[in-house]
């Protein structure tokens, strides 16, 4: 199931095809290849922060799903598709789980179509997340997401695309405002710790114009008013790994934090 076409502009990079270029997929031009070997240059294991963000977005879809009972996912900002998507990993635990994935960039629409066509439990809208209004009030969305039971809502890797003046507190409020109690946040995003993140962040703002490095403190915000899920907000191979992390940490581990909470 999926949304209408839009034209795709390649004058431009796209966090979508940036981030595919990061993984080593082949979904992206060269504009994107060309941050995407900036970003390399300044951070030589960019690669694995991105393998990294895409394993704790499966173990905490994993959590939710077969632990806490969460049935239906928006999936704010998805990007292209690749191994181990929500709908993959929440449907693995439930084939009756309902994913939804938002992206404002129409390549993730155009690839998700062959991914999705034999699945009526999945949906794609092309859609900016910055417009709560919109898309909660897509037709697509209110198909399948019965906002009467709850509700995991993921920006996974996308509130350090938003800028201080775009409201992202705002924005993450007035998704949460939308879901019932018993719903979950999921939040993965670059975490400023030291002199080499800071450094990746120059290089983001220069080359793509956005990756806003934040503190765990700034990052830990974006939960207020909500119960934070054990261990809190850490550095993503910290949360719920399926096995020993070993100590301490890369700067490449460390170079993103995240966290899971329930709206009471």
């Amino acid at each position: 199931m999926a949304d209408q076409n839009v034209e795709i502009d390649l004058s431009r990079p796209s966090i979508a095809r940036v981030y595919d270029a990061v993984l080593g997929g082949k979904d992206n031009y060269e504009v994107d290849r060309v941050v995407a070997d900036q970003v390399r240059a300044t951070m030589p294991h960019i690669g694995d922060v991105g393998w990294f963000n895409r394993a704790a977005l499966g173990r905490a879809v994993r959590h939710l799903t077969s632990e806490v009972g969460i049935q239906q996912f928006v999936d704010l900002g998805a990007g292209l598709p690749t191994m181990e998507n929500t709908h993959q990993v929440a449907q693995r635990h439930n084939p009756a789980a309902r994913v939804v994935y938002v992206d404002n960039d129409p390549i993730v629409l155009a690839h998700g179509r062959a991914l999705l066509e034999e699945n009526d439990r999945t949906a794609v809208v092309t859609a900016d997340l910055r417009d709560p209004g919109t898309v909660l009030g897509h037709p697509v969305l209110r198909e399948l997401i019965d906002f009467g039971q709850p509700v995991g809502v993921l920006l996974v890797g996308m509130l350090h695309h938003l800028h201080d003046d775009e409201n992202p507190q705002g924005i993450v409020d007035s998704y949460l405002a939308a879901v019932p109690p018993g719903s979950h946040l999921v939040i993965t995003h670059f975490c400023d710790t030291g002199p080499e993140a800071r450094a990746v962040e120059k290089t983001m703002l220069e080359f793509l114009g956005t990756g806003r490095f934040r503190t765990i403190e700034e990052i830990e915000a974006y939960f207020q008013g909500l119960e934070l899920l054990e261990p809190g907000v850490v550095p993503l191979p910290m949360w719920h790994p399926d096995g020993p992390v070993e100590q301490p940490l890369s700067v490449a581990q460390r170079l993103m934090a995240g966290g899971v909470a329930r709206k009471p």
